[in-house]
């Protein structure tokens, strides 16, 4: 597998595809997906599809959308190459304590109802605290809520400090618990599920690796069938196996 998608990668051209980009996180569509637990973010036309397995308080998945291929994927988005999918995992709370995961997860939820997830999700991995400190308290939501312009409205802290969205941070989690090699046992975060086509774990550096990233996603851009051959390497269980 790593022999053959790094030759898919170094044999890629630079085609892109014709449109006017979005200006900014601020104009890219977001919605919720019809499983009720998966947030779909960019022109959903896009021929590729990234769907993101992450859960807030990974240390890991900060290092991926701040200096790894995070931001490339983001430009990418706005190009309208690229769509991306979210579905917010909050093990964390349970394997080192507190509920932050669950706060946060819910907070992004309560943000999409204002068209800013895309902008909060930014703000959030840019002030993560440390994977041990129980940091995303409702009073730091709504402090960081403050730097996305219109977010921070009396529904939003409502939602916050209530959990409004408990229900749907409990789905998410058991969505991705649901795509683990193991029932019950997610996949490890972040996880990126290209095209139907999981980057297996040996491939997991390209997530740290911009220019090599933005090399894969124009590959898979430009050479669908031959990413597709690879979905027998590692394939991931149907969700509809646990039940969604």
């Amino acid at each position: 597998m790593t022999v053959v998608v790094m030759s898919l990668v170094a044999g890629c051209g630079q085609r892109y595809k014709d449109s006017q980009p979005y200006e900014s996180l601020a104009q890219t569509p977001e919605k919720l997906a019809p499983n009720g637990t998966t947030i779909l973010v960019g022109d959903q036309t896009a021929e590729v599809t990234v769907h993101l397995y992450e859960d807030m308080r990974c240390p890991f998945c900060e290092e991926f959308e701040t200096t790894g291929a995070g931001p490339e994927l983001q430009r990418a988005v706005l190009r309208r190459e690229v769509k991306v999918e979210y579905t917010l995992a909050s093990f964390l709370d349970d394997r080192v304590g507190g509920s932050g995961s669950k706060k946060a997860a819910n907070a992004l939820r309560a943000a999409l109802d204002s068209d800013r997830f895309a902008e909060y999700h930014e703000v959030l991995y840019a002030n993560q605290p440390e994977e041990e400190v129980d940091g995303f308290t409702d009073a730091r939501l709504l402090e960081l809520a403050g730097q996305v312009e219109g977010l921070r409205t009396p529904a939003f802290e409502s939602a916050v400090k209530t959990m409004k969205y408990r229900s749907f941070v409990t789905a998410a989690e058991r969505a991705y618990e649901a795509v683990g090699d193991e029932p019950g046992k997610g996949p490890g975060t972040p996880t990126a599920v290209i095209n139907d086509v999981r980057v297996p774990e040996e491939l997991g550096g390209v997530l740290y690796d911009s220019k090599v990233f933005v090399k894969l996603l124009r590959a898979i851009q430009e050479n669908p069938g031959e990413w597709q051959s690879y979905k027998d390497y590692q394939p991931l269980p149907d969700p509809k196996d646990y039940g969604y």
